[in-house]
């Protein structure tokens, strides 16, 4: 399978499905009709294929396989002039805390043995996600805003009680994902309940995600990527997912033993060490962060501060 992914770029104020093959962004309904295919079967957009990624996934796979043979024939164009979307709409966002050894630590946070305890995993607003190059917005109620690579995971189909050796197969893709946090916000003192991560990880564009979905078949192993960040240049995070606590078919077993997975779930899986907490240091308006995971591509968003 050649690699490819699966993109909605941004053209004169319109959205279109893509395809990005030898890191060249081609339209996937011109592409499946250069392939003698139905247009109207890529008609629906990234979403449509992950909701139906069981009968859209070989169809994708089938069409990078044939989209340098006709761009080099003339058959097909690469798309110009155009910008990263969102590359879908995610139904809901799971996230996994400290799953991490190592950033656990830099966070003061101590773990149970790793054999008596599960996966803990809370919910972000799906509407925080925001595309490569858009601005993450630093709320006025913040001064501690912090950084967060993860792997994305894509589920790609319906799955209750899933076991840990089938779990990968639930996935229909991977991206980067940037888990930004408030860190102010992630405790409270006026409940006994002292920590929110709902409210301090779901601001609006709290989650830059892309540039694209890469389908799992083009990663031989999800738990051996390099994963890295920098701010303004400098690297802050470099990790790899083999350094995970829980990998992610545990995450996605532990998942459905509590709850039906459905396609179009995500999944940010934790983040290695180097966030801004750790260093004591925090992102301000201006700042840059390039975030980038192996065999999948890098994502870019500038800091701004919110008016209101």
């Amino acid at each position: 399978m050649n690699w490819h992914g699966l993109a909605t770029y941004q053209r004169n104020g319109n959205k279109h499905p893509g395809l990005v093959v030898n890191d060249t962004l081609y339209d996937l309904a011109q592409l499946a009709k250069a392939c003698d295919v139905d247009p109207a079967r890529v008609a629906g957009g990234i979403d449509a294929l992950i909701a139906d990624w069981a009968g859209s996934g070989p169809l994708v796979a089938t069409l990078a396989d044939r989209a340098a043979q006709l761009a080099a024939s003339g058959r097909l164009a690469a798309v110009e002039g155009a910008t990263y979307a969102v590359p879908y709409q995610p139904r809901r966002i799971f996230a996994t805390a400290s799953n991490f050894y190592e950033h656990a630590d830099e966070m003061g946070t101590k773990l149970a043995a790793r054999s008596e305890s599960q996966p803990y995993i809370f919910m972000k607003a799906e509407t925080s996600v925001v595309a490569t190059g858009e601005n993450v917005q630093m709320p006025p109620e913040t001064s501690r805003l912090d950084w967060e690579v993860e792997l994305g995971v894509v589920i790609g189909k319906t799955c209750r009680h899933v076991s840990v050796d089938d779990a990968l197969s639930a996935i229909a893709a991977y991206t980067v994902f940037n888990d930004i946090s408030a860190r102010d916000l992630n405790r409270r003192t006026d409940y006994p309940f002292t920590h929110d991560w709902f409210r301090g990880k779901s601001f609006d564009t709290f989650g830059p995600m892309g540039p694209w979905l890469v389908p799992a078949g083009c990663i031989g192993d999800p738990q051996q990527l390099r994963m890295s960040l920098a701010v303004n240049g400098e690297t802050m995070q470099d990790g790899s997912t083999s350094e995970m606590i829980f990998s992610v078919a545990e995450q996605i077993a532990y998942l459905s033993r509590i709850l039906t997975l459905h396609p179009g779930d995500f999944i940010a899986t934790g983040t290695p060490d180097g966030v801004g907490m750790g260093r004591g240091m925090y992102l301000k308006a201006g700042d840059r962060m390039v975030a980038h995971i192996e065999n999948i591509g890098t994502i870019e968003n500038t800091v701004v501060q919110e008016s209101r």
